[in-house]
C-alpha cells in the first residue's frame, strides 16, 4: 500500500512497494499552470535526467539510493532508513560536525569527480544511517557538468548552512577526493565576492 512521505515543489515522495521490496516512489507531478503538453515533456524529461544521474553515481560507488525503475515521470528507488544531517546538526554540537563532515565533503568530492553536480548539496539532503555513514539523497536538481561554476554553488550551499568555521571539517573531506578542488575553491571565493558585490549595490540603489 503506497503511503505519502513527503510533498515538494517539484514532486510527491511516496512509500512504495517495488516487487515485495520497500522502497521509494518520486512521482512528477501535473502544473496547472504550464500548458499540458509542453508539462508532461518536461516532467519526463526531468526523470530521465535525475535516473541517469543517479545510475552514473551507482556505478562510481557513490553513497545514494539504488534506483530500481524509471518510467513517464516516476522513479522508483532504494528505500534509505536514516536521519536527515540537518536534525542531526540541531542537537549535536560541534565535535559530532567534525567528525561527519569530513565524510560528508568526500561524498561530494566523488559526485564532483564523477562529473555530477547535486545543485542542493546540503545537510537536508543527506541521510545518516545507524552506523553514521552518510548518503546523499534528491538529484532533482543534479546535472552532469565539469563546470567549476556549479561546482563552486555547490559548496557555497554547504558552507551557507554549516557556517565558516565548521565548513573547514567538510572542506578536509572534499579534497581528498577530489583532485581538482583547488580551482573549485578559487571560484566558490569568485562567487561569494559577486555576491558581496550585488548586495552592497542593491544597498546603495
Amino acid at each position: 500500500m503506497n503511503r505519502k512521505i513527503s510533498e515538494g515543489a517539484e514532486a510527491v515522495i511516496t512509500s512504495f512497494d517495488f516487487g515485495g521490496v520497500v522502497s521509494v516512489a518520486k512521482i512528477r507531478e501535473r502544473k496547472g499552470y504550464r500548458n499540458k503538453e509542453m508539462d508532461e515533456k518536461i516532467r519526463m524529461s526531468r526523470t530521465r535526467r535525475e535516473a541517469k544521474i543517479m545510475r552514473q553515481a551507482s556505478i562510481k560507488g557513490i553513497s545514494s539510493p539504488e534506483l530500481f525503475f524509471y518510467g513517464g515521470n516516476m522513479l522508483v528507488m532504494e528505500r534509505l532508513d536514516g536521519t536527515r544531517l540537518s536534525e542531526i546538526l540541531k542537537v549535536k554540537d560541534n565535535e559530532y560536525a567534525a567528525k561527519i563532515l569530513p565524510e560528508v565533503g568526500a561524498l561530494l568530492g566523488k559526485l564532483h569527480s564523477a562529473a555530477i553536480t547535486h545543485g542542493d548539496f546540503t545537510p537536508a539532503n543527506i541521510l545518516v544511517d545507524d552506523s553514521g555513514k552518510p548518503w546523499v539523497i534528491d538529484f532533482g536538481l543534479s546535472d552532469i557538468t565539469e563546470s567549476d561554476e556549479e561546482r563552486g554553488l555547490d559548496l557555497l550551499l554547504m558552507k551557507r548552512y554549516v557556517g565558516n568555521p565548521i565548513f573547514r571539517h567538510f572542506l578536509k573531506g572534499y579534497k581528498k577526493a577530489f583532485s581538482g578542488s583547488g580551482s573549485v575553491e578559487k571560484r566558490l571565493s569568485e562567487i561569494e565576492k559577486r555576491g558581496r558585490y550585488q548586495t552592497r549595490t542593491l544597498l546603495a540603489d
